[in-house]
C-alpha cells in the first residue's frame, strides 16, 4: 500500500524545507502533488519520496537542476541511455577541473599576498593592493593534462 505523505512530511522525510518541494514541482523535477478532497492538501506517495531522494543525491554528486532533470527524463525512460549519463559526467567533470584550477589560482594569489603582506608589514605600507593589480594582469589560464 502506498503510504501518503503531506508536503510537510515529504519534505521531513527528505531532509529539505518544503518551499525546496514547491520548487522542485516548478521546474517539473517532481510531479504535481494530487489534493485531498476536504482541506486541498498536497498528498504524495513513495514514488515522490524516492524521486526527491534521486534528486537531492545527483545535485551532492555535483549536477545541476538541468542535469537532474535530464536525468530524470533518462530514469523514467524505457531505455538506460549510458551514452548519454556518460556525456553529461564527463561534461560536470570539465566543469569541476576548470572551477579547481580557478580555485588553485585563488589560492596561490592568496597566499603570495599573505606572504608579502607579512615581509613588509613594518614598513607601513602594504604592497598588497599593488601585488593584486599585477597578479590579475599577469594571471595565466589553466592548463589541464
Amino acid at each position: 500500500m502506498d503510504q501518503r505523505f503531506t508536503i510537510g512530511q515529504l519534505a521531513s522525510a527528505v531532509g529539505v524545507p518544503t518551499t525546496t518541494v514547491r520548487y522542485y514541482e516548478r521546474r517539473g523535477l517532481l510531479a504535481p502533488a494530487t489534493r485531498t478532497g476536504s482541506g486541498n492538501y498536497r498528498t504524495y506517495g513513495n514514488d515522490e519520496v524516492e524521486r526527491l531522494r534521486f534528486v537531492r543525491a545527483a545535485q551532492a554528486s555535483g549536477f545541476a537542476l538541468e542535469d537532474v532533470a535530464r536525468l530524470l527524463a533518462f530514469r523514467d525512460g524505457r531505455t538506460p541511455p549510458c551514452r548519454e549519463v556518460q556525456d553529461l559526467i564527463e561534461s560536470r567533470l570539465n566543469d569541476v577541473a576548470e572551477r579547481l584550477c580557478g580555485l588553485a589560482r585563488v589560492e596561490r594569489v592568496l597566499k603570495a599576498s599573505l606572504k608579502l603582506c607579512r615581509q613588509n608589514e613594518r614598513g607601513g605600507r602594504c604592497e598588497v593592493i599593488d601585488t593584486l593589480t599585477v597578479a590579475a594582469v599577469g594571471s595565466k589560464p589553466c592548463r589541464r593534462g
